[in-house]
């Protein structure tokens, strides 16, 4: 397929980027910690650390690692925690030590936890006290399983005040620590500490050295791990910075991260920004909607990364208004579809549009994005960055012809080796000319932008139309009585399936017959929803936002006394 996107791109960024600038993430982190020593690099619940700090903290767990657990390059070492001050010290500590990372979302059930343990042979753990219990329910159930475990607390990062103050209320007055007992556990500070006296032992990386294990959502099966290595994640910083680099200064932006850090979208996004030398402001919970635009006044925010329910939630929060918008540059959003009614809101209320970018775990994430300089919401999710390629495949693993929707296939110096010990795995997403094939249906256009129609799996067949959840959803929130809405298949005799609308209500006398009639006037006849379900409580989401649409085909339908759930038709 012609790369009819580079004939479009913005002024001064170039087809290709030098991905051998770095050899290893590490690299990066020395290049940017010398730059910006006494800048700050990381913010969270008021408290900050710089450049020299997060250099010192991290080169100190490093040798840890290294001398106390005797750990080897190579070996495995999960991180079990939210957004705290302790993540990136961890992070590049395990980086730094020759070490690869496993992130673990904290949470996990312990079912899914020791799936991971096991699955990615990991030999150490760093883990917040507050779901220590999961993993005391795993080793105890898994007394062979040779594991040294470190916990942290929220505070431990912060000044020694505020770091008393802080543990004592998250765990005595808040209650937010069950109970938990794991013989030998080693307190985070303490490795510090000792790791502060201690040699580093220089471990030279390289391109195919392997820097994460990085799990999928396992939405469809056994939780995989894709083998990003340090040439894919440093491929990946120097593309994505290429986009961007021309609205950002190198140890000027602070950039807002309410996304968490064990997800790959986040993680690469931080690294990006941590590259320039930005202040990155971490968000621990978003949810918490009065803390999180407390931090969004505080700072003079000039880039924000979010999804779809996010965006949506702050512009629902009427505090929203008091945050000072006129410093933001870059606001990007990643992870499912941008609706086109929170893209206008959100430019209507801040002056500045969503960028939607789209990437893929076995992506690193980063794939292709809308150019910065748009002015409004495009619908699509824009062009490969540079160094990358797209096409749109058949069935057969041929490319078919410009603006025929199939499923969408990536080759890059971004994309992942493979998932970790599982080659037949690894076959199924690989074409025989080394496309990855994402699952992701969509179409290129004429200018060289791609458009998802769909997942693959999700797809909704209708007596033989293929219907596609992303465009009734776009339809259905349009209308201002709807807060929250998922589109899913629903068994037919007649059709083989029909669509199904989940429903959240903002308005709560919005009825189904005012709602189908609104989609009558945007949708043809067999895409128009047969069933419509109401629900009082919020849909289930993923750590990231996205809606599990997987959870609402097998659940049963909701018991809500406010509606009558059924057949419309």
């Amino acid at each position: 397929m012609e790369e009819l996107w580079l004939k479009n791109y913005p002024p001064g960024i170039a087809a290709e980027v030098d991905v051998y600038e770095f050899a290893s993430l590490k690299d990066v982190l020395r290049h940017s910690c010398e730059r910006f020593a006494d800048l700050p690099a990381y913010s969270n619940m008021g408290a900050s650390i710089t450049y020299a700090e997060l250099d010192q903290a991290s080169r100190d767990f490093a040798a840890y690692l290294q001398n106390s657990l005797s750990l080897r390059r190579g070996d495995r070492v999960a991180i079990m925690s939210p957004n705290l001050l302790q993540y990136p010290v961890a992070l590049f500590g395990v980086l730094r030590a020759g070490l690869v990372v496993v992130n673990v979302n904290p949470q996990y059930t312990a079912p899914e936890l020791e799936h991971q343990l096991k699955d990615s042979g990991a030999v150490a753990i760093v883990v917040l006290e507050n779901f220590a219990h999961t993993l005391q329910e795993v080793l105890d159930k898994n007394p062979a399983l040779e594991l040294t475990v470190i916990t942290t607390e929220v505070g431990d990062m912060f000044p020694v005040v505020k770091e008393l103050l802080t543990n004592v209320v998250v765990k005595y007055v808040k209650k937010m620590v069950p109970e938990w007992k794991i013989a030998g556990a080693i307190e985070f500070n303490a490795t510090l500490r000792t790791g502060h006296a201690q040699t580093l032992h220089h471990v030279p990386l390289g391109h195919d050295d392997i820097a994460f294990l990085q799990y999928t959502g396992g939405t469809t099966g056994v939780a995989k791990g894709a083998v990003l290595t340090h040439g894919n994640m440093v491929a990946n910083l120097q593309q994505v910075g290429a986009w961007i680099a021309h609205d950002l200064l190198d140890g000027k932006e602070v950039f807002v991260c309410p996304l968490p850090l064990y997800h790959v979208y986040a993680l690469n996004s931080s690294l990006v920004f941590m590259k320039i030398g930005a202040h990155a402001i971490l968000i621990t919970n978003p949810r918490d909607m009065p803390a999180f635009i407390h931090d969004l006044k505080k700072y003079p925010l000039t880039a924000i990364i979010g999804v779809n329910t996010l965006y949506r939630a702050l512009l629902d929060s009427p505090e929203f208004a008091e945050v000072n918008t006129r410093t933001l540059k870059l606001v990007n959003a990643g992870g499912m579809a941008v609706q086109r009614v929170v893209a206008e809101r959100w430019k209507a209320a801040t002056g500045v549009p969503i960028i939607e970018s789209y990437g893929l775990t076995e992506t690193s994430p980063g794939a292709m994005s809308n150019p910065l300089n748009i002015e409004d919401w495009t619908g699509t999710i824009g062009m490969p960055f540079p160094s990358t390629q797209a096409t749109i495949l058949d069935e057969s693993d041929n490319e078919v012809a410009l603006g025929e929707v199939g499923e969408i296939g990536v080759r890059g110096p971004q994309v992942m080796t493979g998932y970790w010990n599982r080659p037949d795995e690894t076959a199924k997403v690989f074409t025989r000319d080394g496309w990855l094939r994402t699952g992701d249906m969509g179409f290129m256009d004429e200018r060289g932008y791609f458009k998802i129609t769909d997942r693959k799996k999700d797809m909704i067949i209708v007596s033989g139309f293929k219907v596609f959840p992303n465009q009734i959803e776009d339809v259905v929130a349009l209308h201002p009585g709807v807060a929250e809405v998922a589109a899913i298949g629903a068994p037919d005799e007649r059709s083989g399936e029909v669509v199904k609308i989940v429903v959240v209500r903002s308005d709560p006398t919005l009825t189904k017959e005012a709602l189908l009639a609104h989609c009558r006037q945007h949708l043809t006849g067999y895409k128009v929803p047969k069933i419509v379900e109401f629900r009082t409580e919020p849909l289930p989401k993923t750590n990231l936002g996205k809606i599990l649409r997987r959870q609402l085909r097998e659940a049963p339908v909701a018991a809500d006394a406010g509606s009558t759930a059924g057949a419309i038709g």
